[in-house]
């Protein structure tokens, strides 16, 4: 077990939210579900929910960052999260209709904005800030210059 677990206070029917996150990542392994309050793993990652009412929402102080390695990757988690109600944002931001945020980053771009020649990742960095999606060929024409 972990030492430190993500809780998260929905507004919602928490089989509601276990059947979305379950849609989107199919590793997903549920330990125990109510009505008031569940425990379930993502890929390894265990959360805590709690079904709470409205008096605190989600925002984006606090996201979940998916590492990805191919465009399809990106393409699938950004469609399945967004579905339903979510909502896109910049830079590989985005909300799920739940109001948690979520970031569906390629791996390529930490790589190319860690490289050691700065105009390589500055260039890196202005196509990335006016896309929504990450665009994994974008990125690699704009480092290629």
């Amino acid at each position: 077990m972990q030492k430190i677990t993500p809780f998260l206070w929905f507004n919602c029917d928490l089989l509601e939210v276990i059947e979305f996150y379950t849609r989107v990542f199919p590793k997903l392994r549920v330990e125990s579900l109510n009505p008031m309050n569940a425990s379930f793993e993502i890929e390894g990652q265990q959360f805590m929910a709690l079904n709470a009412g409205p008096q605190f929402k989600f925002n984006e102080a606090v996201s979940f960052f998916i590492r990805c390695e191919t465009q399809e990757e990106v393409d699938y988690y950004w469609r399945e999260l967004i579905s339903g109600g979510g909502a896109e944002g910049k830079c590989g931001w985005l909300k799920d209709k739940f109001g948690l945020s979520w970031q569906v980053i390629p791996n390529a771009l930490g790589n190319y904005l860690g490289d050691k020649d700065r105009a390589k990742a500055d260039r890196v960095m202005q196509a990335m800030f006016k896309m929504t999606r990450i665009e994994i060929a974008a990125l690699n024409a704009a480092y290629e210059g």
